[in-house]
């Protein structure tokens, strides 16, 4: 069983399983990471192009999008590298790498309030092993129901992430 998440791309209504929202999330960043500051227009072009492309895919608005369906779209579109080069790109990888990572609560990898969707996120991890272990230490008194109440109210919850993004321009 998947979540499913909804989402306006080119301001068209689509339902995604949680993994093609991941992987259109990742794409719309990439993409965004390779255009120049301040070109929205390019930016919504892109969005909306790819609005299409899904809408034609859907039998109707109420299917749910899926992995394959957003890989065959951005296939269709033109992957990330077609947009340029990343801001920065020439940097080592160490600096990329040296960048903090922040702890969230998750927005999609929830089963109570997110907790060990965030930390199964900050540390590249299944979720799922996060729960299971979770769970077993709070069973076996390894770890208590308080410590995890304490990360619900302390960590904060995921920003919400949008697809448009009116701050970056492309170079034409």
């Amino acid at each position: 069983m998947k979540q499913t998440v909804n989402v306006n791309i080119g301001s068209m209504p689509f339902t995604l399983d949680e993994d093609a929202y991941r992987a259109l999330r990742d794409y719309f960043d990439d993409v965004h990471s390779r255009l120049p500051e301040g070109d929205a227009e390019t930016e919504a072009d892109i969005e909306t192009r790819m609005g299409e492309i899904l809408r034609e895919q859907a039998a109707s608005p109420m299917y749910v999008v899926s992995l394959d369906r957003v890989r065959a779209a951005i296939e269709r579109l033109g992957t990330p590298d077609c947009f340029g080069t990343r801001h920065g790109e020439n940097l080592s990888d160490t600096d990329a790498d040296a960048r903090p990572r922040k702890l969230y609560r998750s927005r999609t990898e929830r089963s109570i309030a997110g907790v060990c969707g965030g930390l199964a996120e900050f540390f590249d991890a299944d979720p799922g092993l996060f729960r299971l272990v979770t769970l077993l230490l709070i069973l076996f008194g390894g770890l208590s129901i308080w410590i995890y109440v304490i990360l619900w109210i302390v960590v904060p919850e995921e920003p919400v992430r949008k697809f448009t993004v009116h701050d970056k321009k492309r170079n034409e």
